[in-house]
Formats: structure tokens, C-alpha cells, sequence
């Protein structure tokens, strides 16, 4: 697909129109013009979003194209039981006596002892938790049978039988040699294991999933389960640490064969459905904060988010001419020939193999700003808005669209500030004194106040200076024992080996990776056995690979982001604790990497086989592919889940550096800034904040000349990114950016989270002060001490040496 043209929605500005041959030039102004006069200028992406993408698609993404033929083994695999057992009737004849019967039956041939009469078995129970659906005719009808089947299957006890068999997959030392010897893995080394995955991804994205129709037995059936799968009920562990032991154990190369997307897929959803996703988060966030008796939240930052617009598109190429005419007659200056308009070499502005090239592209450094009234007139990100109709106007949100917000730390610089400006002394911490101080500063101090946001970390981490402190005096500290608690107690003994291993995987699946023979095979359960013939074939494998890919990169984004929000809320140090290892592990290094594309091609990517989705698939006939529908592809405007993708990896960036000098001076130094603002072109306002949240952390590091180059990036950051009143973003003023800080900060944030790790999950008191010493005589006299064998034996030499040959004067022990 061309992305250098004027394609899916891709913003084009005057460089880039001059770039194009004269005829694509004008076909390009006309239809330029033609979309400004209709209102349809680049238009919003239709993107929503939420913790996962519809049933459908998320159903679909679990199932590869190459085992497409599988679902037909399956049907045939559980007519065989059905027949042999059941009388000639169908499955959705049945009543539920017989289905339960049928379920119990199936059950129990999991535990025979033969593989492949066990793998039959594992294959007719996929068939039923895929919906019977030979006898259905439509997808909402394969899917209501896939619910009423998983509800059974659940009821009589599958789950459990299905985690006991994938341990026993996972120990296989023989089928684990035999992959590690093999030179190349494909579909058939993980059948057993891509069966039992597939059961138990089914189980939990189905049962997960709320329906209003449910009747109240399966609502407590969804609880339960959601209970069972964050307790350590299984090998005395929640599901997701074992689905954690097997991402390690495949990334260090001694399970080549295991197919990990369906492994992080059933992780994602194991994490989602037991913590919860996004709103839950936001209750959770509110119920904490009344606990602690802080005052509520001064907006819900999802339905800000969601009523936000994308920054405009550029005006069209017809105005931003007749606007370079406007100043060229009041600059008294001539236009720029066409000739040499021309003369720029055609290349694609949006990649650049060196991030440094783009510092100078588009019209960003276009100096003629300084003599415009409104530097918006030109601006990439936020020009002028387009007139619309009296009627649209009034769905402009009036002001900005976040509270401001202060901390208490901001209040103490400002105050000491003006302390030290108007009188000569400082208090320290003290924010109430303010004798001496003029009446504008007491106004100030009385709005920062006004607007003071005490967060839940805050409380924590003075609640662990506490027990630091007084560690005997401090009581005993009340740890909800909450899924997300029960979680980091499972991974915390492994979590930096889990964090190397998820952004291995994360940089394999990378669009912007390139292929290394030292680099981790995960495409083990995409490829097939023989490899394609034809270039159809080839094709459609091609389409196979890189969707797998991108399937990857959405679970692996979702997995970290989840955590990541989830442990800040249960505890800021367990929070820290995994964003250390992050960073550790050259995660914003990477994320940077992951952007550093066109990301407007990966976002636009039509990387799916709509035809061979389940459950379309199975219920309808397909039609002949050919190479010219597989190059179409679907006719949506984006990709859901790589849009997706890149708004998690924003935000896991955003929480990595927000607040940490020493990282956002990693996004400087790895010159994120091009990279970054060349997403900005996805016009998706959710995209667009993160984005702009990330160049704001970085502006007072990226010196003058960069700022006033970029005054169109800098008014949408006003516009759009929330207001921290007296935050000196914008000029680099700020003392607390002092460049030899930076090693200590991540030192003493270290230190602070072993000793909170040492404190709550150390069961060996590793400080031998807080043990309780024994002082009564006869009791310590009356122990009995057993000494090792050598030394009895020297027992006498040690006596002659330690005892007899060196002289006691008694004398000074009595004084």
C-alpha cells in the first residue's frame, strides 16, 4: 500500500505537495478543494477505546489461518464420541440431562493414558466450546451455543482437568528436546498444547463476557470462576503466574515449540477478567481514595478522554496557498518558483532511518512564524477551525478540558521561592506561614491550594516511611488480600526474568525489527508443515505471519499497561518495582524503536482475511481466494488492534517517565521527539494526548530553537494535555532538573522498593535487630547446640588453643 500519498486519511502539507508531480499535484489540490467545501476534510478516526475489541474479533484472533482445517478435525473428532455414546440426534436436540451426561463423558476420556485417544478427546470438547457449529447457521447462533457450552463444560469441572493437562504438556522434557533439536519448528510440535489453549482462552474470553440475559446461576458461576482463576488454587498459584513460567521457559530457548500468542492471549484475558479492566480500575481508584479519605476525583478521566476531539487536519492545500499569497504581499516578497518546488527529492517525509533527519522536515522550522499574528495559522497539529454550521458549534467544548492540578510539593517551591525573594528566610516544609509575604502571593498560595491533588501514592509511600521507621512500634500492617495483591505475591520472586522475557517478544514482533538468526522464533504456531507452493499460498501465509505479529503486540501491550495500572493502585512500590525492571530492560528503547515506522501504514495495515475469521468461516461457504481480495483486504478505515497497540505502548511510556527525571532525559537523549511527533498524524485524540503528554515532559530539555520551531506542537500541548499550575514546562527553568540528580533518583527509588519487598514478602527477617532476643541465663545455657563433626573431632586441639594456652585475668571480668 502507497502511504506516501493522501491515503487513509495521511495528513499532507506543503513540502510533501510539492514532492508530488506536477499533474498529482493538481488532482491533489481539486481534491483538496472539493473536501474542504464538503465538511469531509480528514476525518476522526471511528476508534472507541476499551479493554478489548468485540467478541467476534477477539474470538477470531485466536485461531491462526494455517489451522484453518483443524476445525473440521475437531467436528469430526466429537461426532465420533457423539455417535458411539449418544443416539443419531443432534447436539441442540438434546436436553440438558443429556448434555451434562455427554460433558461427564467427555471428562472423563481426558484421563486416559494413551496421547493420541487423549487428544481426540481434548479436540471434541474444543468442537463443543467452539459452538457445535455444524448445526448452526448464523455467527450469533454458533454463539450463543458456544456460551450455553462453556457454562457446562465449566459446571462439570473442565477447567481444572484442562490446567492439570497443559502442566503436563509444559513438563513434556521429551516433546521439549525434540523441538530444541529440530531445525524447524512448525504447527504439528504444538498440537497438544494449541488444543488445550484454545479450550482454555475460550473459557475465559466467553465466561468474562457480561451478557443482561444471563440467568443469575451463570452470574454466580462467573464470579466464582473469576475468584478461582486469581487464587493460587492451581499448583498453589494464580493461572497467570504458570502462563508467566511458560513466556520465560519458551524465551530461554528450551520450549521452542510452545505457541506463545496463545499463551499471552490467555494471559491478557486471565489478568483482564481477574483485576479487571479500565472502568473497574477507575471504581477501584475511587473506592481507595474515599478509604483514605481524600476528596474525589475532579474528573473521570475515560469520559474526558472519550469526549475529546482529534486535533484538525491541516487546512487544505488550496487555502495554505492563498494563505502563503496573503503574506507574500504583506512581506512585499515574491512566491517561491515552481521550478523550484520541484526540485526537493521525492522521499517519504513520515520514515526516516535516522531519527535526527526529521528534526528538520515538514514546515516546522519555517522561521516566517514570527511574523504571523497567530502561530496557528500554519499549524500541522492544530490549525484554524474549519467554519461549520451554527448548529455544530455548540458541541465545542468550552475551556480546557482537564481540572489543574498541584502537589504539595509545588506549594513548598513556590513558597520557599518567595521566601527567599521577599524576606531572605526559608521554613523547610512549611506551606502555612505566610507573614511578610505580599498580598498577589497570598492570592497564589490560596489558588494552588484550591487546586491541590493528593494522590493514593502519596498516602502509600508516607505510610512506608512509617513502618520504616517505627518497624516495631508501627503495628501490624492490613494487606488486602486482592487478586492484584495474590498476583504480584506469584510473579515477584521471577517478575525482572517475566519483564526481559515479555519485551524479547515484544521487539521479535516488532514491524520495525529485522531479522537476526539470534533472535527468538515466535512465528512456531503460524507456520505449517509444508511450506507454500503457489504465490497465493505465499500470499496468504504472508498475511498470517504479520497478523500474528500484530496479535502479539496488542496482548504484550495490554499485559504490561494492565499491570502496570493495577499494581500503582495496590501499592505505588509494586507499581516501581516492575517499571524499574522495565526500564532495565531497555523498554523505552524500544517502544521508541516500535514507533520509529510509519506508523500511519502499521495503523492502516489490512493485515486479515475477513472470509477466514472464525466463526464466519464455519458457517458460511467460502468463496475462492485470489490474489487480488487478499491484496484488497477489509474495507475498514483503521486497525483496530493496532491502534489499539499504539495507545498502550504511549501510555506504558508515559507511566514509565512521568515524574522521573532521569527517564524523560532517556527520551531525549534517544531523540523520541521526531518519532513522536510524527504520530501525531494519526488523527485519534486519545493517540494525539499521550503524544503530546510525552513531547511535554521533554520541552525544556529540547532547547530554545527546538521550541520555537515547534510552537504549533506547543500550543496543542496547551490545549490539550492537563495543566499543572507553576509546572515550568515550557522553558526549562525548573531546579529539579539538575543533570547530576538523575543516578541517585534511580538509586534511592531502588533502595526504597527492596526494603518495602524485604519488609512485606521477606519471611526470613533478614535485619537481625527485629528478632526477639532471648535474655534469661538458664534457658540460653540449656539449649542444645549441635556442633559440626570436624570440630569434634579437634575438640581438644581447640581447647589446648583457645582455652588452656591463653591466660583469663579474673580479676578485671569481676571489676
Amino acid at each position: 500500500m502507497d502511504v506516501g500519498g493522501n491515503g487513509g486519511g495521511l495528513i499532507v502539507n506543503n513540502k510533501q505537495r510539492a514532492m508530488l508531480p506536477n499533474k498529482s499535484r493538481g488532482e491533489f489540490v481539486r481534491n483538496q478543494r472539493k473536501d474542504s467545501e464538503g465538511f469531509s476534510e480528514s476525518p476522526d478516526l471511528e476508534f472507541e477505546y476499551a479493554d478489548t475489541d468485540k467478541w467476534s474479533a477477539e474470538l477470531s484472533e485466536l485461531y491462526s489461518y494455517t489451522e484453518g482445517p483443524e476445525f473440521l478435525l475437531n467436528r469430526k473428532c466429537f461426532e465420533e464420541e457423539f455417535r458411539t455414546h449418544v443416539s443419531d440426534k443432534k447436539w441442540t436436540e438434546l436436553d440438558v440431562a443429556q448434555h451434562r451426561a455427554h460433558a461427564m463423558r467427555l471428562l472423563d476420556g481426558l484421563e486416559v493414558i494413551a496421547r493420541e485417544k487423549r487428544l481426540k478427546v481434548a479436540r471434541a470438547i474444543l468442537y463443543m466450546a467452539q459452538g457445535t457449529f455444524a448445526e448452526c447457521s448464523s455467527e450469533a447462533e454458533v454463539q450463543h451455543w458456544m456460551r450455553y457450552n462453556i457454562f457446562l463444560l465449566l459446571d462439570v469441572g473442565t477447567f481444572t482437568a484442562l490446567v492439570e493437562l497443559l502442566n503436563m504438556e509444559v513438563d513434556n522434557s521429551a516433546a521439549c528436546s525434540s523441538a530444541v533439536r529440530k531445525p524447524a519448528i512448525s504447527l504439528a510440535d504444538s498440537t497438544d498444547l494449541r488444543v488445550l489453549l484454545n479450550i482454555m482462552y475460550l473459557m475465559v474470553e466467553t465466561i468474562q463476557q457480561e451478557d443482561p440475559a444471563d440467568s443469575p446461576e451463570w452470574r454466580a458461576t462467573r464470579e466464582t470462576f473469576k475468584t478461582e482463576l486469581g487464587s493460587p488454587l492451581y499448583n498453589n498459584e494464580p493461572i497467570s503466574v504458570m502462563l508467566f513460567g511458560m513466556v520465560t521457559k519458551f524465551c530461554s530457548g528450551q520450549a521452542p515449540h510452545f505457541p506463545m500468542k496463545k499463551v499471552l492471549l490467555l494471559l491478557w484475558k486471565s489478568i483482564l477478567f481477574t483485576l479487571g479492566g479500565f472502568e473497574q480500575l477507575q471504581n477501584i481508584k475511587v473506592r481507595k481514595r474515599e478509604q483514605l479519605c481524600l476528596p474525589p476525583l475532579p474528573e473521570d478521566s475515560i469520559r474526558v478522554i472519550r469526549s475529546m476531539r482529534a486535533a484538525s487536519p491541516p487546512a487544505s492545500a488550496s487555502d495554505l496557498i492563498e494563505q502563503q499569497q496573503k503574506r507574500a504581499r504583506r512581506d512585499h516578497k515574491s512566491l517561491t518558483k515552481q521550478d523550484n518546488l520541484d526540485a526537493f527529492n521525492e522521499k517519504d517525509p513520515y520514515k526516516s532511518d535516522d531519527p535526527r533527519e526529521d528534526e528538520d522536515d515538514n514546515d516546522d522550522n519555517d522561521n516566517s512564524m514570527e511574523v504571523e499574528p497567530f502561530p496557528m495559522e500554519r499549524d500541522e497539529v492544530m490549525p484554524p477551525p474549519i467554519p461549520h454550521p451554527p448548529s455544530e458549534r455548540v458541541n465545542f467544548p468550552k475551556g480546557l478540558p482537564w481540572a489543574p492540578k498541584v502537589r504539595e510539593k509545588d506549594i513548598e517551591h513556590f513558597l520557599e521561592s518567595s521566601r527567599s525573594k521577599f524576606i531572605g528566610y526559608t521554613l523547610g516544609n512549611d506551606t502555612d506561614t505566610v507573614v511578610g509575604l505580599p498580598r498577589p502571593i497570598h492570592e497564589s498560595i490560596r489558588t494552588l491550594k484550591q487546586h491541590k491533588y493528593i494522590s493514593i501514592a502519596e498516602i502509600q509511600i508516607a505510610k512506608e516511611d512509617e513502618f520504616q521507621k517505627t518497624p516495631l512500634s508501627g503495628g501490624e500492617e492490613d494487606v488486602e488480600m486482592c487478586s492484584t495483591e495474590l498476583l504480584y505475591q506469584g510473579i515477584l520472586p521471577s517478575l525482572p526474568q517475566y519483564m526481559i522475557a515479555l519485551l524479547k517478544i515484544l521487539l521479535a514482533a516488532a514491524p520495525t525489527s529485522k531479522a537476526k538468526t539470534d533472535s527468538i522464533n515466535i512465528l512456531a504456531d503460524v507456520l505449517p508443515e509444508e511450506m507454500p507452493t503457489t504465490v497465493l499460498q505465499s500470499m496468504k501465509l504472508g498475511v498470517d505471519v504479520n497478523r500474528h505479529k500484530e496479535i502479539i503486540v496488542k496482548a504484550i501491550s495490554a499485559i504490561l499497561l494492565l499491570l502496570l495500572k493495577h499494581f500503582k493502585l495496590n501499592h505505588i512500590y509494586q507499581f516501581e518495582y516492575m517499571a524499574q525492571h522495565l526500564v532495565f530492560a531497555n523498554c523505552i528503547p524500544l517502544i521508541l524503536k516500535f514507533f520509529n515506522q510509519n506508523i500511519m501504514s502499521y495503523i492502516t495495515a489490512k493485515n486479515s482475511i475477513s472470509v477466514l475469521d472464525f466463526p464466519y468461516c464455519v458457517v458460511h461457504e467460502l468463496p475462492e481466494l485470489t490474489a487480488e481480495s487478499l491484496e484488497a483486504g477489509d474495507i475498514n478505515q483503521f486497525c483496530w488492534r493496532n491502534l489499539f497497540s499504539c495507545i498502550n505502548l504511549l501510555r506504558i511510556l508515559n507511566k514509565l517517565t512521568k515524574w522521573k527525571h532521569s527517564r524523560t532525559m532517556m527520551l531525549v537523549v534517544f531523540k523520541s521527539a521526531p518519532i513522536l511527533k510524527r504520530a501525531l498524524k494519526v488523527k485519534q485524540a486519545m493517540m494525539q494526548l499521550y503524544v503530546l503528554k510525552l513531547l511535554k515532559v521533554q520541552t525544556k530539555y529540547l532547547g530554545r530553537q527546538w521550541r520555537k520551531s515547534n510552537m504549533k506542537t506547543m500550543s496543542a500541548i496547551y490545549q490539550k494535555v492537563r495543566h499543572r499550575l507553576n509546572d515550568d514546562w515550557a522553558y526549562g527553568n525548573d531546579l529539579d532538573a539538575r543533570p547530576w540528580d538523575f543516578q541517585a533518583e534511580e538509586c534511592a527509588l531502588r533502595a526504597n522498593i527492596e526494603r518495602f519487598n524485604s519488609r512485606r514478602y521477606d519471611n526470613n527477617q533478614s535485619n537481625p535487630d527485629f528478632l526477639p532476643v532471648d535474655n534469661c541465663l538458664q534457658s540460653v545455657l540449656g539449649q542444645r547446640v549441635d556442633l559440626p563433626e570436624d570440630f569434634q573431632m579437634n575438640y581438644d586441639l581447640w581447647l589446648e588453643r583457645e582455652v588452656f594456652s591463653k591466660p583469663i585475668s579474673w580479676e578485671e571480668l569481676l571489676q
